[in-house]
Formats: structure tokens, sequence, C-alpha cells
């Protein structure tokens, strides 16, 4: 199903929630998620660097509806994503590394 205009840009397919508008001398960090190659900058957190490619950071695990974080600030556990390997992390609070390869429990960017 194709969305309308008056579909929120958060269940749009392929809207990025954050854009860049004024951005430079920050070193682009490379990263994985879900299988996808991208690119962050230096200093981004993981919530953030996620943000700029995707419409959500992940799915609620009880309602099934599109998340992007809530608080920013670490408090509200609704940031919690995790390595490849399993480690989980808070978006919000954790900053992108060179490398660092993610998933959020969903298969592809939104």
């Amino acid at each position: 199903m194709k969305p309308s205009p008056e579909t929120p840009a958060i269940a749009r397919k392929g809207t990025a929630l954050l854009q860049r508008v004024a951005e430079g001398g920050r070193k682009p960090v490379g990263f994985v998620l879900n299988g996808q190659p991208l690119t962050a900058l230096a200093g981004d957190t993981v919530l953030t660097a996620v943000l700029t490619h995707s419409a959500r950071l992940r799915f609620s695990e009880f309602s099934g509806e599109p998340r992007a974080g809530f608080c920013l600030m670490g408090a509200c556990q609704d940031c919690w994503v995790a390595t490849e390997s399993g480690k989980r992390l808070r978006a919000c609070g954790t900053f992108i590394e060179e490398g660092m390869r993610l998933v959020t429990g969903a298969e592809g960017l939104a």
C-alpha cells in the first residue's frame, strides 16, 4: 500500500526522521544497520545516526508501532537497540563508533 500525503512522516517508507541542514567539519563514521552499510558523523549518538537514515529506531514489542526514542536522555527505556553480537545499548546515550553493527529487531530501514 502506498502512503498518502496525509500519512505521518514516521510511517512513510524511506523517510528519514532527522535531516542535517548545516553540518560540517566532523569525520564520517561507517556503521551497519540491519545489514545495510551507512555513514554517520563522529559525535553522533546511535539514535541520531539511525534517524538520519530511517523514519524509526525500532518497533514497540508491545504494540508493534514504530518508535523513535522518547525522552532522549536515557530515562524512559524506549531506545534500546542491540549489536549483532547481542549486546543491548541505549541509542540516545551511546555514541556511534566506526564499524558498529546494529540491529533494531526489524528487517531493513523503514
